[in-house]
């Protein structure tokens, strides 16, 4: 070897790099184990991390949420005796809910309520965004501020709502539609407009929290093409419609699940404001649960009703998904 190679082999073993292979020879390959058995190693042993953060809230629901669902699917094909054994009486108690005039007239009150608070909640949780869209001190305070209703226990808003609609002259509300020209009116005691009076009370209440939902949309909707829609001559109403709405059409879906779960299950304001009254005029499908479980003592016929409520729930649901999922293709 001459003495300009030992310089060079000198070179390359301080610096630490490997000799550049000779013209036609094989390539050697890098050491060390492959890529996939190095993600292996480092992901061995540690899959059962993400469950243990997740046990403690899976195991509050197995024990206060799963579990009684199971028992109360158990009971809606038994004819539950407390401290007398329960007797199957098999698909009985869903005959009985079916048949029933009165679960019919409540689910109807139902649909109608849960429509009328869902389409109203989200108009007016948009109108509400767009209008509180941007930065500002000034803004945070107003969103917060309209955002209270959400917070406010639900006892508290149907104390409010039911001092608001007193009946008589000197009401909230009828003084209100006295200043225009109006007669008083009854709201809740009135079958006329009780459940007219329950979708406002709903729509109230669940709009702010539509309206935030929609304030985090609307952060992800692309500027440009409301410059873009400007710069072609788009009124502020054309601008809404062919850029704000497609752009918000996954926060539309999620939201129109969630308001309609909600009013499909409205029972506390309902139970507060009118127990299903004046003359079942507000009966909702969770009150007549509710009455004939706790209050009638039949319990295996309320799980039945519940069962049932859960089942249009979740085909809504399905629904819904499958509409969204062909709308994407």
């Amino acid at each position: 070897m001459t003495s300009v190679e030992q310089v060079t082999s000198a070179a390359r073993a301080a610096a630490g790099s490997t000799p550049r292979a000779e013209p036609g020879a094989p390539a050697r390959r890098p050491e060390g184990p492959p890529v996939s058995r190095r993600v292996r190693n480092r992901r061995g042993g540690r899959w059962w991390t993400p469950w243990l953060f997740l046990a403690p809230a899976l195991l509050l629901f197995l024990c206060f949420k799963f579990i009684p669902m199971a028992g109360a699917l158990t009971m809606s094909f038994q004819d539950v005796q407390p401290y007398l054994g329960n007797r199957w009486v098999g698909g009985e108690n869903y005959a009985t809910v079916l048949s029933s005039d009165g679960f019919r007239e409540a689910a109807w009150h139902t649909l109608v309520l849960a429509l009328g608070q869902t389409a109203g909640s989200m108009l007016l949780g948009l109108a509400l965004a767009l209008l509180m869209e941007g930065q500002g001190r000034r803004l945070g305070f107003v969103r917060s501020a309209a955002f209270l209703p959400v917070v406010v226990p639900i006892a508290v808003v149907a104390e409010l709502w039911r001092i608001m609609y007193h009946p008589t002259g000197d009401g909230m509300l009828n003084s209100l539609l006295g200043l225009v020209g109006l007669g008083p009116s009854g709201f809740i005691n009135d079958p006329d407009t009780s459940m007219a009076s329950l979708v406002l009370t709903g729509i109230w209440r669940g709009a702010p929290y539509d309206m935030m939902i929609f304030l985090a949309g609307l952060a992800g909707v692309d500027r440009g093409l409301y410059e873009a829609a400007k710069v072609d001559g788009a009124s502020r109403f054309q601008r809404i419609r062919h850029v704000t709405i497609p752009g918000l059409r996954a926060v539309l879906t999620i939201l129109f699940i969630l308001a309609a779960i909600r009013g499909l299950r409205v029972f506390t304001e309902v139970f507060l404001l009118t127990n299903g009254g004046p003359d079942g005029s507000t009966e909702v499908v969770m009150t007549v649960i509710y009455k004939l479980g706790l209050e009638q003592n039949r319990l295996g016929v309320g799980a039945a009703g519940a069962v049932l409520l859960f089942l249009a729930t979740l085909l809504l649901t399905v629904c819904v998904h499958l509409f969204r999922r062909r709308g994407n293709e």
